[in-house]
């Protein structure tokens, strides 16, 4: 059946619009509509064949938007792609087609992850394991990236309830526990350790005053 070009419109974007049989077919670039002229007749693999191109270049455009931000592992550029109604083949080829240039890497992403959170929102290595396992990372990835980190949790868990406490010390002795304590909890560290830690603060003196002080 086939159909007949009956327009051609450039846009700023540099693609242009291709129309046929009066109605808005698909896009391309300026090169591969070059080829194209008003009133030429393509056929239907023809025209499933620039279909296909538009729908990918569409998953490209927004692929890079997404990756605008910050990196992305792939199971997030997935599921972004797959939230705005893409197909998996169509996911799948665009997946590939970043990973050629370096776009997606799920090992420089776990890096980036972990050196992040180190840096602003410091977590427990237990924590650091969930998120990356929650975007996707493979589980051999994760002990690779985490053991180059090697963070001492509990030099880490001892300077985030220092940091903690300061901001804590109008509390009453309870009120400051159980406060700090879930404050650690919610990053990732263990009960046990939490609990030494509070005693190395009541040592350290870093507490509210008990009462009768």
């Amino acid at each position: 059946m086939g159909g007949r070009i009956t327009g051609l419109r450039a846009l700023k974007s540099g693609r242009v619009v291709v129309y046929l049989d009066g109605r808005r077919a698909f896009r391309l670039t300026a090169i591969e509509a070059a080829a194209l002229r008003p009133g030429q007749v393509l056929t239907d693999e023809e025209i499933r064949q620039l279909l296909e191109r538009d729908l990918r270049e569409q998953a490209h455009e927004i692929a890079l938007r997404f990756l605008s931000y910050r990196p992305r592992s792939e199971q997030e550029v997935a599921d972004h792609l797959r939230r705005k109604g893409f197909d998996a083949r169509t996911v799948e080829a665009e997946l590939e087609r970043l990973r050629n240039v370096g776009l997606v890497d799920d090992r420089a992403f776990a890096r980036f992850w972990v050196e992040n959170r180190t840096a602003f929102r410091p977590r427990s290595r237990r924590a650091l394991q969930a998120e990356l396992r929650r975007k996707g990372i493979p589980p051999a990835i994760i002990q690779e990236v985490l053991q180059e980190a090697s963070p001492d949790e509990r030099a880490l868990a001892l300077r985030l309830a220092r940091e903690r406490a300061r901001r804590l010390r109008g509390l009453d002795p309870l009120t400051f526990r159980r406060r700090l304590a879930g404050y650690l909890i919610r990053r990732g560290f263990d009960g046990e350790l939490v609990m030494e830690i509070l005693r190395t603060l009541e040592r350290e003196g870093a507490g509210p005053p008990s009462a009768g002080e």
